[in-house]
């Protein structure tokens, strides 16, 4: 991040981020307020069901009724904050009509958040946890119920008990094999 630039913290209906930071962007670019504003940021983060057997990848919004903007500050006035608070769903800058800027240290740790999410890929939105009960769906052992035992994230496996012929088995499986049970 530049040292002319900073971000702002605007608060809209939660729910319709996306529709109004396209608004936004709409309303920077047709007034020429391009070299000004920056970037509009909805801060997500990439998460994953596990449904039918199949993994259903969505974005989540990290801070629901927030939108983020990147902005020149001397040139970050009047007219140009008027124009997006009054985009329809938005509620208000925080510091109303004279936006305050965030710190350097939130807007990084907000931005990191960001960053990791897109690195890491996708996190479990209901995760895998030792005890619970799951059934298998594929493989040798499907239908069979068992306990998990041990859940590695990285590897996306887990250790699940099962009874076969009245005695506990352990087997090993991905966690597209299982699903929980009700």
């Amino acid at each position: 991040m530049s040292e002319d630039k900073r971000w702002y913290c605007l608060r809209v209906i939660s729910g319709k981020e996306r529709k109004i930071k396209e608004r936004i962007e709409l309303e920077i670019s047709r007034s020429g307020w391009t070299d000004f504003v920056t970037q509009v940021l909805v801060p997500t983060e990439k998460v994953y069901k596990i449904r039918n057997g199949k993994k259903v990848i969505s974005e989540r919004n990290i801070l629901p009724g927030y939108i983020l903007i990147e902005a020149v500050p001397e040139r970050f006035s009047g007219e140009m904050i008027t124009a997006i608070a009054n985009v329809p769903n938005v509620i208000h800058f925080l510091g109303k009509s004279n936006p305050t800027p965030m710190r350097e240290s939130e807007a990084n740790r907000m931005l990191g958040k960001v960053d990791e999410s897109q690195d890491a890929g996708e996190a479990l939105i209901e995760p895998y946890i030792v005890g619970e009960t799951v059934k298998i769906i594929d493989g040798p052992f499907s239908e069979f119920v068992g306990d998990i035992q041990e859940v590695n994230e990285e590897k996306k496996k887990l250790k699940v008990i099962v009874k076969i012929f009245g005695r506990g088995t352990e087997v090993e499986l991905n966690f597209m094999q299982v699903e929980k049970q009700a």
